[in-house]
């Protein structure tokens, strides 16, 4: 899929737009509590 078939999908779908950003913020916020649950382990 190009770049140009993204552009004129989103352009003809607006609503789509807004649920990719979403998705976005979602994804970020579950690494960063992911990242947090992390298990430190102290070398030799």
């Amino acid at each position: 899929m190009s770049e140009k078939d993204i552009t004129t999908y989103l352009a003809e779908n607006p609503r789509m737009i807004g649920a990719l950003f979403t998705l976005v913020l979602l994804l970020a916020s579950a690494g960063n509590s992911a990242a947090m649950w992390g298990t430190t382990f102290y070398g030799p």
